[in-house]
């Protein structure tokens, strides 16, 4: 017998075959995240030129209306979200004027005065009550849509403009009292307007 190790020749074509597993290519890879930084970067640039140019073009809004100092007791009061204004009937046509664009937390009160909405981080601003058109119970304004019923619309007077403000209750069984109270306190106003 000889003392000759047996080669498996078969196994050794194959391990020759193999190839060791590729580098990774850093450079190309850190220019694709490059390139897509600078892709996202202007996407963000061209969105916030939008904004600003819609803020321009809506430049003939007058200042938004401060709120008395003597308001009144308050009617009704609720905490929720703002979640924007738009032209009255046309509920993607935001108003981005004056901070009305800004979507926030907001604190409603409703008094004889008028409505007042106090938004932490954004601008404060206050509707007449004289301005006060109409509420209602809707699902959509700008970019959020909800369940039927789930958002209050308060359609109001702004200079020559009518608007739409749309506003979420923490508890939105609260949203049917106020389009009563703002729709008797218009009609209030239009009979009172009309006997004078």
């Amino acid at each position: 017998m000889s003392n000759t190790p047996l080669v498996n020749t078969p196994l050794l074509g194959l391990a020759a075959e193999q190839k060791s597993a590729e580098v990774t290519d850093w450079a190309a890879r850190i220019g694709w995240l490059v390139g897509l930084a600078l892709f996202v970067a202007l996407v963000y640039w061209l969105m916030r030129q939008g904004w600003k140019w819609r803020a321009t073009l809506q430049g003939d809004l007058p200042e938004l209306p401060t709120a008395p100092s003597e308001p009144g007791p308050a009617t009704l009061s609720m905490s929720g979200r703002y979640h924007g204004s738009t032209t009255a009937g046309q509920w993607l046509d935001r108003i981005v004027a004056h901070g009305l664009g800004t979507r926030s937390r907001a604190e409603l009160t409703l008094t004889d005065a008028g409505l007042r909405v106090v938004r932490p981080g954004a601008a404060d601003f206050f509707v007449p009550a004289a301005a006060l058109r109409e509420a209602r119970l809707d699902k959509g304004i700008a970019g959020k849509v909800l369940a039927e019923g789930g958002l209050l619309v308060v359609t109001w007077a702004h200079g020559d403009t009518l608007l739409d403000s749309g506003f979420r209750s923490d508890h939105a069984a609260e949203h049917a009292a106020w389009v009563e109270a703002i729709n008797s306190m218009n009609q209030t106003n239009t009979t009172e307007g009309a006997a004078r």
